[in-house]
C-alpha cells in the first residue's frame, strides 16, 4: 500500500504542477507576447502539452481509482473522496472545456488566426483557473488522506 501512495502522490503532484506551471507560469508569459507571437506559441503549446498532459493524467486516474480500491473505508476515506471529487472536476473541465478548445487552436494557421482568436484565449483562461486549481486542490487533499491514512 505505501508504494502504491508513493505513486499516487507522485504522479497527482507532477500533474497539479504542471497545470501550476501553465496556468501561472506560461499563460501569463503569452499574454505578454505580440498577437502573432502569442498565437504561434499557443498552437506549439497545445502540440506539445497534448501529448504530456494525458501521459501524466491517465496514470494519475488510474492511480487514484487503484488508492481508493486498495484503502477501501480506511482511515482517511473522505480525504480521499474529496481529492478523488476534485479530480473529478479537473478531468471534466478538461475533457469537457479545454480539450475542445485546444483541438480547435491545434488547427490555427499562425499566419491568419481566427478573428475571435483572443475570445477563445479567454474562455480557454476562465476555464483553466478552474482546471488548475482543481489539481492543485486534488493533490493538496491526497496528501492529507495519505497522512491520515497512515497514521
Amino acid at each position: 500500500m505505501n508504494a502504491l501512495l508513493v505513486v499516487h502522490l507522485v504522479l497527482v503532484g507532477l500533474l497539479a504542477g504542471e497545470e501550476f506551471i501553465v496556468r501561472w507560469g506560461v499563460q501569463p508569459a503569452l499574454a505578454r507576447l505580440p498577437d502573432d507571437a502569442h498565437v504561434r506559441a499557443r498552437i506549439a503549446l497545445v502540440q506539445r502539452l497534448k501529448v504530456v498532459v494525458p501521459i501524466l493524467m491517465v496514470p494519475a486516474v488510474l492511480a487514484t481509482v487503484a488508492v481508493l480500491v486498495v484503502a477501501g473505508s480506511g482511515p482517511g476515506l473522505a480525504w480521499r473522496t474529496a481529492s478523488d471529487a476534485a479530480l473529478l472536476v479537473f478531468l471534466l473541465a478538461s475533457s469537457l472545456g479545454t480539450v475542445p478548445i485546444n483541438m480547435g487552436v491545434n488547427d490555427w494557421d499562425p499566419s491568419a488566426p481566427p478573428a475571435d482568436w483572443s475570445d477563445v484565449v479567454r474562455r480557454w483562461q476562465r476555464i483553466d483557473v478552474l482546471r488548475s486549481t482543481a489539481a492543485g486542490v486534488a493533490f493538496v487533499l491526497a496528501v492529507v488522506a495519505a497522512v491520515v491514512l497512515l497514521g
